[in-house]
């Protein structure tokens, strides 16, 4: 028979020493004392009281602080968590576990992410905000918008399996991961070169303060729920739970939707700097008016059919003359335009309803200067990654969402405790803060 092991080991030691104090003091552990002053910084609810059946319970703080300690340190794997934990003993102490007794099984650590409301975790992640804008970090004047792709932990995504059929049908449900759909992620690996890439799995929207550079608000859906959806719930969570004194927004293109400006023009009061997506320039294409009345290409005077309101928006249509209304005195279209013969002629609205991109300077050295600020949300996505935000170990709608707001909780501690450590220049530090924290903090 072999040597007992280690855990059998400090219970006999512990039995026999009961009497005396700790071996190892915190004044040995310099590792303890960093991550023990990091995590004296995170708003913590109470742990709720122990029933008396089944296994001991983890107290949930516990597991929140062993899955940030995950994120800081980079270890993408649960597995990876709990070897770590057995063999530093001195993070244990840190996280509020005993240096004698067994860290927490991986089941615990997964039951965790799966288990816990996602509305538990916004709370601590809200309350670091709050505090990060009454020390004046954050002044959440201009923010941006931006998404970040998560891929699933899905055979699906692994182009070396064989799924030809299946892969990319957007109908497919994914045996692994059946919350998880179908997305596309686009890179620039060059300045003139994009590429296109199809994956299975969910993506994490945020607004983050242009200048602090540090997220505010964070909401994780599958890719089938686009930035045009999550846009709005996002800015009216900045504006009605945070009250922010936004003057400006930032985004990129996919933000370009009318109801998304206009409620940052008319109800957020704050200026508009998303430039404006080709898709949504209405071309003329040859249609000119003449007073009340449209010309078709062909220059001849088009037939109004009535109004029509879409979304909020009222048209007037006009529909060729030669299908409706008074024909002219012509056997064929002037232009031999194609719809005349494919869709039943030509189709032109007139837009009535306001356009609130005519009051967006584009094209303008103003415009230009300040949508130069929507790298800030670039740079606070990379530290997030930095921290495996894109990188999941679990699966499911509910641990990914938990997943991704430790991730957010994990950034602004470390904000939060540079501040209050008189380090504020490195609030933005997150993976060599603690490393580097000096003794005398």
């Amino acid at each position: 028979m072999g040597p007992p092991p280690f855990a059998v080991l400090v219970r006999g030691f512990t039995k026999m020493n009961s009497h005396q104090p700790e071996l190892l003091q915190p004044e040995h552990l310099p590792t303890r004392l960093r991550w023990e002053k990091l995590f004296g910084f995170l708003p913590l609810p109470p742990d709720p009281e122990p029933t008396g059946r089944g296994r001991p319970p983890v107290p949930p703080s516990v597991l929140l602080k062993g899955l940030i300690y995950q994120r800081l340190s980079r270890l993408r794997f649960l597995r990876q968590l709990h070897t770590q934990l057995l063999e530093n003993r001195g993070i244990c102490t840190a996280l509020g576990l005993s240096a004698y007794q067994p860290p927490p099984s991986l089941e615990r650590f997964s039951a965790y992410l799966s288990d816990t409301a996602n509305a538990d975790l916004q709370k601590i992640r809200v309350g670091l905000v709050v505090e990060l804008i009454s020390l004046g970090v954050v002044q959440g004047v201009t923010i941006a918008l931006d998404s970040c792709p998560i891929a699933s932990w899905v055979r699906e995504n692994n182009l070396k399996t064989n799924m030809q059929k299946r892969r990319w049908d957007k109908e497919h449900r994914c045996k692994g991961d059946p919350d998880a759909r179908l997305g596309v992620s686009i890179h620039f690996p060059n300045p003139d070169k994009k590429r296109v890439d199809y994956f299975w799995g969910y993506r994490n929207h945020a607004i983050v303060d242009a200048d602090a550079e540090l997220p505010l608000w964070e909401i994780t859906e599958p890719n089938s729920v686009g930035e045009v959806t999550v846009a709005p719930l996002l800015l009216v969570a900045g504006k009605d739970e945070l009250h922010l004194p936004v003057t400006a927004v930032l985004g990129d293109t996919e933000y370009d939707a009318e109801g998304t400006l206009r409620y940052i023009q008319d109800e957020m009061k704050a200026e508009v700097f998303i430039p404006r997506n080709p898709r949504s320039i209405q071309d003329h294409n040859g249609f000119m008016r003449q007073g009340e009345n449209v010309a078709c290409p062909g220059g001849l005077s088009m037939n109004r059919k009535g109004r029509m309101t879409v979304n909020g928006i009222t048209y007037v249509q006009y529909r060729c003359p030669f299908y409706y209304g008074r024909a002219p005195d012509l056997l064929m279209c002037p232009v031999d335009h194609p719809k005349f013969t494919k869709q039943q002629g030509c189709n032109y609205l007139w837009r009535l309803t306001g356009n609130p991109r005519d009051r967006i300077p584009y094209h303008t050295g103003y415009f230009k200067e300040h949508y130069k600020q929507r790298t800030g949300i670039e740079r606070a996505f990379s530290r997030l990654l930095a921290i495996t935000l894109e990188e999941p170990s679990v699966r499911g709608l509910a641990s990914i969402r938990n997943h991704c707001t430790i991730s957010h909780i994990a950034t602004l501690l470390v904000a939060k405790a540079a501040v209050k450590m008189g380090c504020a220049d490195r609030c933005r530090f997150v993976r060599t803060f603690v490393p580097n924290l000096p003794r005398g903090s």
